[in-house]
């Protein structure tokens, strides 16, 4: 079996338009079936499995490949569709899937090609609907623009199926950046983003490495209070792109990118690093480094610390020159925690229940580590905050023991500390000590975007609403491109109620709800805004679409997730006066 992804395309209503002109429609087809295999497959990386005479079957190696040639077989109609009639117009409507499927040269086999086939059902003409194993190898906003469809149950097969509709950015394949916060004006450090290494010789068990590299940087370059540090989340959506400088620039706003790919030669590991100037297109500095796998993953790795040092001190040392002479204008260890913290994010009980059961892999695997254990103790607070817990008094004392544990292998982890902050800010306990945790936490790693979220969301409900939109507005700002960016636009959205800019957390709200529409805490609070801003109308749909994925919500249920904080208390008399039962 090989891993691979699927597309399955049809032609919509291929029985009518072949009865109304079926000459028409068959030189069409073949036309385009010559313009597939000709000039968009190869671009791409894509093979023709076979011509289903109104549809057709293509593998990749990758997920951002086919969705391009998604896109790139969609244009070929639409661009044909300008000169015929309504009733004539030639559409596609296209399913893909990832998973591992039985490949030879004549076909692809398994149930993963049916659930593509499945999915292209849901597809509307001209639209590609994607499962959940392709969404988790793309990146939002850089392969094409996303929205979440919810779970469907499709014919013939087991258990409802969580899609995504993707489309082209401004209607191209090519990305093009969104609007993004401008950089806080006190904060003038250079910006460096760490791309996740490449193996050379691409073998699959190899390419762990390469993320532990980075994680590893990545930690490193965050300790210095002299530049800024990309979130990894963000940065692995470039790797193996062949992107260019300015696209990495363009999309993460980095100055400086860390970049390169490594050899495996048994247990050591030899690297090709190089530091660019996104700005100039200059190599700044680039050196071949050798270590081992075992000094990797040590907590002082040597080779991570020779390539930050290298790397950190040749990118301020270019940042001083400049500023003299210009103006002044992955399932290893790796990809259990990676899965948890994106499974956890999910929403649905069955992707908390997978997250829960990775993250205690990982924690039982490394039990001396504190990250895996930070997550976990974030993990129950958003089993609380979904509604899940039977008992959440109890569950934020057992996430406080578990964030705990965490500052007991590391106490100086600001992760750690963010989480047991955010903890005692739900509950609205030892309120100062919470606050000093999350103030801490940004003092000790100014780059941890975390920090920064849960410092905005303790002054979203206890403190200073200017404090509240600042702190968030920077968690924003420091994950551009983040995996789970749905979840800092709802707490962004949060500060913004609480400052009473009702619109903007509308606004941003409806953003996050585009990524993920089954996050209950966003919908919470654009209901909020709505019904404050006089909506009335539109408040009470969204207490609906609540109702629909939490059925048993009530008043004193809501309640019952944390503090009495202003927030919650404006949340609950919305839900009341739009007549949610007590």
């Amino acid at each position: 079996m090989q891993n691979k992804v699927v597309l399955v395309m049809d032609l919509v209503e291929s029985v009518r338009l072949m009865a109304s002109n079926e000459a028409s429609v068959v030189f069409h087809w073949h036309s385009f079936l010559q313009h597939a295999r000709d000039e968009v497959l190869p671009r791409h990386g894509g093979r023709l499995v076979k011509s289903l005479g109104d549809g057709i079957l293509v593998e990749f190696e990758d997920a951002a490949p086919a969705i391009r040639a998604a896109f790139s077989f969609h244009e070929y109609f639409g661009m044909l569709n300008r000169r015929r009639d309504e009733d004539n117009k030639l559409w596609l409507r296209g399913g893909l899937n990832a998973a591992h499927f039985y490949v030879d040269s004549n076909d692809v086999y398994g149930q993963g090609v049916n659930l593509a086939a499945r999915v292209a059902s849901l597809a509307r003409p001209g639209e590609t609907v994607i499962t959940a194993g392709v969404r988790d190898r793309i990146v939002d906003s850089v392969d094409g623009e996303l929205e979440d469809m919810g779970e469907s149950y499709l014919k013939h097969w087991p258990e409802p199926v969580r899609t995504w509709r993707v489309k082209p950015i401004e209607s191209t394949g090519v990305a093009s950046p969104k609007p993004s916060l401008p950089p806080a004006q006190e904060d003038l450090r250079p910006t460096i983003a760490v791309i996740p290494l490449d193996c050379r010789a691409g073998q699959q068990e190899h390419l762990i490495i390469g993320e532990l590299i980075a994680d590893g940087v990545i930690a490193q370059l965050s300790r210095s209070r002299q530049m800024r540090v990309i979130s990894r989340l963000s940065t692995t959506g470039f790797r193996g792109r062949g992107a260019q400088l300015g696209d990495i620039q363009q999309h993460l706003a980095a100055g400086y990118v860390l970049s390169g790919s490594y050899s495996m030669l048994g247990d050591r590991v030899v690297v090709m690093a190089e530091l660019s100037d996104a700005r100039r297109g200059d190599v700044v500095w680039a050196d071949r480094l050798t270590g081992t796998v075992t000094d990797l993953l040590q907590v002082d790795s040597q080779l991570i610390r020779e390539l930050t040092d290298n790397a950190s001190q040749a990118l301020i040392e270019n940042t001083v020159l400049r500023a003299t002479i210009l103006p002044c204008p992955q399932l290893d260890s790796n990809a259990l925690l990676l899965g948890g913290i994106a499974l956890m994010h999910r929403s649905t009980a069955r992707d908390l229940e997978r997250s829960r059961e990775l993250l205690e892999a990982v924690t039982e695997r490394h039990q001396r580590v504190a990250t895996p254990w930070a997550w976990s103790a974030k993990w129950h607070i958003l089993n609380i905050v979904q509604g899940r817990s039977s008992d959440a008094p109890a569950e934020f004392r057992q996430a406080i023991d578990i964030a705990d544990r965490a500052l007991d292998l590391e106490p100086h982890s600001s992760l750690a500390l963010a989480i047991k902050g955010h903890v005692q800010c739900h509950l609205g306990t030892d309120l100062d000590q919470s606050r000093q945790l999350l103030l801490q936490a940004t003092d000790i790693n100014p780059n941890d975007h975390t920090a920064w979220l849960y410092a905005g969301f303790w002054s979203t409900m206890w403190g200073d609403p200017t404090d509240a939109v600042r702190e968030s507005e920077k968690a924003l700002e420091l994950s551009p491109l983040d995996p789970q960016r749905f979840f800092i636009e709802m707490l962004v959205a949060h500060s913004y109620l609480m400052a009473n800019e009702l619109q903007k957390a509308i606004d941003i709200s409806h953003q996050s709800l585009r990524r993920n529409r089954y996050y209950l805490a966003t919908l919470r609070v654009l209901m909020t805004a709505q019904y404050e801003i006089g909506r009335h109308q539109d408040a009470r749909a969204t207490l609906d679409q609540l109702l629909a994925i939490q059925p048993d919500l009530s008043i004193s249920k809501f309640l019952s997730y944390g503090s009495s904080s202003p927030l919650r208390i404006r949340a609950a008399r919305a839900m009341r006066d739009l007549g949610l039962p007590e």
